[in-house]
């Protein structure tokens, strides 16, 4: 297959590893862009593999304006931004970091993320900041709250919520966990598998590391944040879609929920956020952070993931895997 008949278009290329970049031209040659979607819908024309973060929906309207297309890269273990089944009805190939165990047991940003959050949201920093940068020095308005001995319930005892669940130790929290694809036996000491109810009941904070899947979609809802103690906090860096969003809002309206820290929302836009409820709510109550999806924005991690998936593009290229006009 001559490398010179590949063309890759990199979407979002913004400090793209260069060791990537180097193992992305053995395969052919490459576009390394930063696209708003009409530029992406004119890019993906000529593109054999198209190469994508978080920024745009890949859908039907993109394979359609890409009919070479047999290659959709994302650094991401989340797919709610692709198309599968249109894809896999187009004989597009996705290749992800979804099921790549072995790999991201060295990919730690997300956790190290959620620890931020919750810090975050106890210590009341965002307010803290805002104060003293307005010239005030009042340490009393921001009285927050310790880790310590807290209970600390993880939804979710993948790989992720394995390793949250490790760094919460170093807090002396005590640790539930819940998921029903886990094994009591499988559980590290210290960790207490419950049922979904028990963990909300007991739980002073809750972290989401779900995958989202048609099952899990809002599953976390109106019964779930009723169930949780008053004066609990919420923590989500997974996906957005899990959780149903008015019911977590009008949780911390009636003040139900202490806070909440979410870096996912659903329905993700890379412009015109401002107007989500969510959002709305987060600039006037400092009981609510958001980031913009950060949890894995880390020069480390993405170095990582880019020059891992680099490599599998490379080899399933160098195998014929991909027949390319």
């Amino acid at each position: 297959m001559p490398a010179d008949k590949l063309k890759i278009v990199v979407s979002e290329s913004r400090e793209f590893s260069p060791r990537a970049a180097n193992l992305l031209r053995q395969a052919g040659q490459v576009v390394f862009a930063d696209l708003d979607r009409q530029g992406l819908l004119a890019a993906v024309r000529e593109a054999d593999v198209l190469w994508v973060r978080l920024r745009h929906q890949i859908d039907a309207e993109v394979m359609t304006a890409g009919p070479r297309l047999k290659v959709i890269v994302t650094p991401t273990t989340g797919l709610n931004h692709i198309g599968l089944q249109e894809a896999e009805h187009r004989g597009i190939r996705v290749l992800s970091l979804r099921g790549e165990t072995a790999f991201l047991r060295d990919i730690r940003a997300t956790a190290e993320h959620t620890l931020a959050l919750m810090l975050t949201l106890l210590r009341r920093l965002p307010a803290a900041v805002t104060h003293v940068h307005d010239g005030g020095w009042d340490r009393d308005q921001f009285k927050g709250h310790e880790l310590h001995e807290k209970t600390v319930g993880v939804i979710g005892y993948g790989r992720l919520g394995r390793i949250v669940a490790r760094y919460l130790k170093a807090f002396d929290v005590r640790i539930l966990a819940t998921d029903p694809h886990v094994n009591a036996a499988v559980v590290e000491p210290g960790i207490a598998l419950l049922t979904c109810e028990a963990l909300l009941r007991e739980a002073d904070l809750v972290t989401l590391h779900v995958n989202l899947c048609e099952e899990t979609y809002r599953f976390f809802g109106p019964a779930q944040f009723a169930t949780m103690k008053r004066g609990a906090w919420f923590i989500n860096t997974s996906r957005g879609e899990l959780v149903d969003e008015q019911s977590l809002l009008e949780a911390l309206q009636s003040g139900h929920l202490a806070g909440a820290a979410v870096d996912v929302l659903a329905a993700e836009h890379y412009t015109g956020m401002g107007e989500h409820p969510l959002v709305a709510y987060a600039r006037e109550h400092d009981n609510l952070i958001i980031t913009p999806h950060i949890g894995g924005c880390t020069v480390e991690s993405m170095a990582k993931t880019e020059c891992f998936l680099a490599e599998s593009l490379v080899t399933l290229f160098k195998r014929g895997a991909f027949a390319i006009a």
